[in-house]
């Protein structure tokens, strides 16, 4: 594991608050999220489209489109120091060789008329003062590196002609090309088969083990996360509604918006079965409902929740004390959501 400054976590995102100014009003994109990882962790952070999973990314790296985007409140410090207040130059070194992020869809991150390997190459160009020659022969170690067949054949290649899968390895070879401490991905399994999913994920998890680097994988796809992530971040309209350790998260869930995110997924015990969704869509963010954002498609609401925001209760056993490991919920009733979940939990 690679050391932090001052025993630090490697990532703490604390309280990040950034809205989009449009014509037809303020959308508030991400509400007061607070989450951090550790040098060799897998922070998984799930939720439906439009939850602020990307926009949070895509502060954390500096690459939001500014404008309409604005962030409004919040620190977003690294090794102890805050990238918000960093100047232009000095974030721009940080991204790629310290903080890096493989996007979701390969084809058009990658530009069409450059081979990969001159695309893989003009990282060391740029960053470490490389030649053409020395930085081809690198990028012919970086698809090495993540299984791409018969490397020194393909490195001349283009986008197109390399699967989709293939793709996605690429890419993951372009984050790690100057071997970053965190890594962002970001959907990275999108549109890929469920044998090609798993073969992207095993292979994150094997590169991981390797440097001992952080992961941040954000998915909507809580059947890609299971058997990788260390702890989860459910968020819901800007905010994280459940932080957990991510075998307590499948175990008993403790809030009715993650309850529903896991029984939306197919189980071989249920076939023939409707498959369950959470009814309602996600909220307009430019007009977000009063109290709990989630109240108008809670099957549990109470008064209570159309008026009175929820903050992040802390989990507690029956004594009072903080459960262990830590973990928090954004809802009025997550004692009794928490017991039905162990209830039904222990029916099966």
């Amino acid at each position: 594991m690679k050391p932090n400054d001052k025993g630090t976590p490697l990532l703490d995102v604390r309280d990040l608050q950034v809205e989009f100014r449009t014509r037809e009003g303020i959308a508030k994109a991400v509400n007061g999220v607070t989450y951090s990882v550790d040098a060799g962790e897998t922070l998984a952070v799930l939720g439906e489209s439009g939850s602020g999973k990307s926009v949070t990314a895509q502060a954390i790296m500096g690459i939001l489109d500014t404008p309409p985007a604005a962030v409004t409140g919040g620190e977003i410090l690294f090794q102890g120091r805050d990238l918000l207040t960093m100047g232009a130059e000095e974030r721009r070194k940080i991204r790629g060789s310290k903080i890096a992020m493989i996007f979701q869809d390969a084809l058009s991150s990658l530009n069409p008329v450059l081979s990969v390997g001159y695309q893989l190459g003009e990282m060391f160009v740029v960053h470490r003062g490389m030649s053409r020659k020395d930085a081809k022969a690198k990028a012919v170690e970086l698809m090495e590196r993540v299984k791409i067949p018969a490397a020194k054949e393909r490195v001349g290649d283009y986008p197109h002609q390399f699967s989709g899968g293939m793709r996605q390895r690429i890419m993951i070879a372009m984050a790690l090309a100057l071997d970053p401490e965190l890594i962002i991905a970001d959907e990275p399994t999108t549109a890929l088969d469920v044998t090609v999913q798993a073969q992207v994920m095993d292979l994150l998890a094997e590169l991981q083990s390797e440097s001992r680097m952080g992961l941040i994988l954000i998915t909507h796809d809580l059947g890609v996360v299971a058997d990788v992530a260390d702890r989860i971040a459910v968020m819901y309209a800007g905010r994280i509604v459940e932080k957990a350790d991510v075998h307590e998260i499948y175990r008993a869930p403790a809030h009715p918006y993650t309850r529903g995110l896991l029984a939306s997924i197919p189980r071989l015990d249920q076939k023939g079965q409707e498959l369950y969704a959470i009814k309602g869509l996600p909220p307009n963010l430019l007009h977000l409902p009063s109290g709990c954002a989630f109240h108008p498609r809670c099957p549990q609401v109470q008064e209570v929740c159309l008026t009175d925001r929820p903050p992040l209760y802390e989990v507690t056993d029956d004594a009072g004390r903080p459960v262990e490991p830590r973990r928090e919920s954004a809802c009025h009733f997550w004692k009794e959501t928490l017991e039905m979940s162990l209830r039904e939990g222990g029916e099966r």
